[in-house]
Order: C-alpha cells, then structure tokens, then sequence
C-alpha cells in the first residue's frame, strides 16, 4: 500500500510543470515545493537557504505578501541596534515595562501594543524602515504602526508593510551573518524567537521532535505567516519564509511546506513524499 502511495504521488509530481530552481541542485524539492502549493487554494510565498552553502528553493520568491506581525522581528532589531551603539538600553523604561519585557512579549506572545509603544520610542515605522534600509533592505516595508495596520481597510495585496519572500530571507541571512547587530544582540534576538509560543500549528508542527526553531509568526484575517531559522541534525541552519494569502488551511501547509524543505535539504526525498502528504499525521489545530 505505501508502494501505491509513494508511486501515486512520483507520477503526479511528474505530471508537474518545471519549475525555475534557485539552485539547480534543489529542482527537486523545488517541484515538490509547486506541486504542494498548487493543490492548494490560495496564494503562497516560500523561500528557503541553507547559511551554510548557499542553496536555495524559492516558490513566489519576489512576490510581496503582507507581513502582518513578523514585521516585530524588524523593530527588535531597530532597537537592539540602537543599543549596540550606546542610545538606548534594555533596561530602560518606557512606560509601566521595561524595554527588555517589551522586546520578550512581542517576539514571543505577538503583543501588538508592546509592539507600538516600542515604535513610537524608536520614532516611527520610519525610522525602522531607515535602520533596514541602512542595511541594503528596501525589500521589506515598514509603513504604519500596527493599530494603523489593524484599523485601516484590509487588503492582502496591498504593498505596504510587505516582504517578499526573497527579501525576508536577506533580512534574516544578514541577521545570521551578524552584520546588522553585535553578537550580543544577535544572540538576545534569536533567544527571543526561540521562545516564540504563536503558531504550533505551522512550521514546527510536522519537523522531528526536538528541532530547534527561531522564529516569528505573522497572522491577517486571510493571511498566515511564519519566518526563521531551522537547524538541521548535523547543524546546518537554515532561513525560512513562508507567506499564505487566501484560501483555507494556511497552517497546515505551511507546515507540510517546512517538513518538505527539511527533508529536501538533508536528502530524505522519500520520507518526505510519505511523511509530507501522506495520511499518517499532521498538524495540530
């Protein structure tokens, strides 16, 4: 029976259009990546690199999605490199917390007013666009405070406060490098996604128990998101995005998306035709 399955689905994959791989070496995880996505509904945006060697599988690379709250990761950073040059500190208090409790509940609880009241100390979505801009990413758009996002008329295919998948990869690659803040911060940073506790039902939910995963989770009515890091067993780490406009189900595959790249990139083709699509599991509601 699981020869049945296995073959159903190599014939269908198959059956498949070629897909522009980001690295030849990937065409395969890239059309298994296609062939996901399209049996779906709705819009999705992948992007994956491998920090080690540099190979990369993209679906909708350049296109822009909504950020939605993995926008927080981009004013983390605004702050902490505010504090590697001495302006301001984590101990600071700004209002009843201090910016330490701030930084925490908005990378791992997704506190939208945590989130602004940090904007509003670091002078504006401006000003955190110029720290990204500064680091040579324009790609990623920073427009308005998140009440002003929440407020304002919804529209998933509206260009502000939107990333491309290729250019949240950049983001996070640059972070990784440690070219945006000093080690310290960097190591604050990534500790904080550490602990994110948002989306259990996303990229996390179908890789082995026990994989570390950074990262940060974004969510519209009509739009699902989760951005990282994936180390792989043998310490390779791995920048993921993975954007979902529209449709039903976003979750789950994203989740079945981040399996397929985790067993793409270690070489577990099988298991990921099997284990991916297969009905012997998924993921938590």
């Amino acid at each position: 029976m699981r020869f049945i399955v296995l073959l159903s689905w190599i014939l269908a994959f198959a059956a498949q259009p070629a897909v522009a791989a980001s690295s030849p070496e990937m065409v395969s995880i890239e059309r298994q990546l296609a062939y996901l996505v399209g049996s779906k509904s709705g819009e999705y945006g992948i992007a994956a690199l491998d920090l080690s060697n540099g190979r990369s599988v993209s679906i909708n690379g350049d296109e822009p999605f909504p950020m939605a709250s993995t926008v927080k990761l981009a004013v983390a950073g605004a702050y902490l490199a505010q504090v590697d040059y001495g302006r301001r500190t984590l101990e600071t208090r700004i209002g009843s917390r201090s910016a330490a409790q701030l930084i925490d509940v908005m990378l791992t609880r997704s506190d939208n007013a945590a989130t602004d009241v940090l904007i509003r100390n670091l002078g504006g979505p401006g000003r955190v666009q110029e720290w990204l801009n500064l680091n040579g990413l324009s790609g990623v758009r920073i427009d308005r405070t998140i009440a002003q996002l929440l407020s304002d008329k919804r529209d998933l295919l509206d260009r502000r406060d939107s990333s491309s998948p290729h250019s949240m990869i950049s983001f996070l690659q640059q972070l990784d490098k440690g070219n945006m803040l000093k080690p310290e911060s960097r190591a604050y940073l990534l500790s904080a996604m550490g602990r994110c506790i948002t989306g259990r039902n996303r990229m996390k939910a179908l890789l082995p128990a026990g994989t570390r995963v950074e990262h940060k989770t974004g969510t519209l009515n009509g739009l699902t998101g989760d951005v990282g890091f994936i180390t792989m067993p043998d310490g390779r780490r791995l920048a993921v995005a993975f954007f979902a406009r529209g449709g039903s189900d976003r979750p789950r595959t994203i989740a079945q998306a981040a399996r397929a790249i985790y067993d793409g990139f270690s070489g577990s083709w099988g298991g990921t035709l099997l284990s991916t699509f297969g009905s012997t599991g998924g993921a938590p509601n």
